[in-house]
């Protein structure tokens, strides 16, 4: 069976055959403790894991750990595999090895029904942003890589679950599909599906929820579901909204702008200007923001800022504005918090609008590795209408961009037919 032109897990005969899968478990972690402190994407993906063990798969798990930005942030896959078994509910085992000669004798050895895990990827070069960058092969390229020459003749099916990291144009998520007969998880036919419909035909009014401090993300996305009348109106928070204030003239303060100009986004200012001159009204803007003085909070209306305070938050009167418009919404989408939602003192606007996601009767849609941490940190995951694990490969994907992944996965379907 196809999806989008992609073979789902129903097209494959998994039964005492060996599945490569493809996950995205990148997870806070604790490293004192040597323990994953938040499980939401690990439990995303334990459906598919599940679902091929007992048809009888041995199942092999590839996945990363870290944002790529620095090599610090790499970290063993180790305490995932605690959250696996627990959730899973049976043992995972594990390697300290990626494509090694430990890796292939532990993947030869395994059963039908059970599951290794490999270490992070990433400890690999070729699985690195800066070598998708510098080298931009191709995905056949990409198939004759370490990871893949090695492992995809020790496997029957290739499967990728990780919709979160589709964005990326890396070996263990593009390479495999030129070598094997692939098919995308559960979890990846889950999101691809919810925000197709979200692009498509969402319920109206649409509203989108714009926050946080990734603000090429969030200029790309309020263009495009702009430009393409899928929102009805975009509600800024967090620096979305002092970068469009600024650009509308307002005086945000120089301790404000200082800190713009130090993240190098200054430029933003002027890409705002005209979607402001052409979306003005569908723009909705913060009438008043927080910010902090010797720890505690203070609120000020736009017009009437501090100079000297950095603004880290929307205050009482745009959250009010901001709930009352997502109450009369059929459908939100939430991308970015709306302030510094990690300190007590500055997380009453993002929880002030989590909340008012939570209690409309409209579909919400939160997406985002911070909107996602905000939701879990006040308990209201069970009163959202989906929770995407995607950050980057769903703003990507709501811009119209066909996806690395996606590629690569019809690209298989093509050349390894199943039906």
């Amino acid at each position: 069976m196809k999806k989008f032109g992609i073979y789902t897990l129903d097209a494959l005969d998994v039964a005492g055959k060996t599945v490569l899968l493809r996950v995205d478990i990148n997870e806070p972690i604790d490293r004192a403790a040597d323990r994953v402190t938040d499980d939401t994407r690990i439990r995303g993906c334990v459906p598919t894991i599940a679902e091929l063990c007992d048809r009888g798969a041995k199942v092999v798990i590839m996945a990363h750990q870290g944002s790529d930005i620095e090599y610090k942030n790499y970290y063993t896959l180790r305490p995932h595999v605690r959250v696996l078994e627990q959730l899973l509910g049976s043992k995972v085992q594990f390697i300290a090895d990626v494509c090694g000669p430990a890796a292939q004798d532990a993947i030869r050895g395994l059963q039908p029904g059970e599951v290794l895990l490999l270490d992070n990827v990433r400890f690999m070069a070729e699985e690195q942003t800066l070598f998708e960058r510098s080298l931009k092969l191709t995905h056949e390229q990409q198939a004759d890589t370490l990871v893949v020459r090695t492992l995809a003749p020790l496997a029957d099916y290739y499967v990728c679950d990780a919709f979160a990291a589709a964005h990326r144009d890396q070996p263990t998520l593009c390479g495999f599909e030129q070598r094997l007969p692939s098919a995308m998880g559960r979890l990846f036919e889950k999101e691809y599906s919810v925000i197709s419909s979200l692009m498509e035909a969402p319920e109206r009014p649409c509203v989108f929820v714009l926050g946080g401090a990734k603000i090429a993300d969030a200029f790309l996305m309020m263009q495009t579901v702009l430009d393409r009348g899928i929102a009805d109106q975009v509600l800024a928070g967090g620096v979305v909204a002092n970068i469009l204030l600024a650009a509308k003239g307002e005086q945000i303060g120089a301790a404000s702008l200082g800190f713009i100009k130090k993240q190098g986004y200054d430029g933003f200012i002027q890409t705002a200007a005209p979607l402001l001159e052409k979306y003005g009204e569908k723009i909705v803007l913060p009438v008043d923001l927080a910010y902090t003085e010797q720890g505690k909070r203070g609120e000020a209306m736009v017009g009437r800022l501090p100079d000297d305070k950095m603004l880290v938050d929307i205050g009482a009167q745009t959250a009010a504005k901001y709930r009352e418009i997502i109450l009369g919404a059929q459908t939100v989408f939430v991308n970015g918090p709306m302030g510094i939602f990690e300190k007590q003192e500055t997380e009453f606007g993002t929880k002030a609008v989590w909340q008012a996601l939570a209690d409309t009767a409209g579909y919400t849609v939160v997406g985002g590795g911070d909107s996602v941490t905000a939701t879990n940190q006040y308990g209201l995951g069970p009163q959202m209408g989906y929770i995407c694990t995607g950050g980057g490969a769903l703003i990507r994907f709501l811009s119209g961009e066909e996806l690395p992944v996606v590629r690569a996965l019809r690209h298989a379907a093509e050349v390894f037919p199943l039906d």
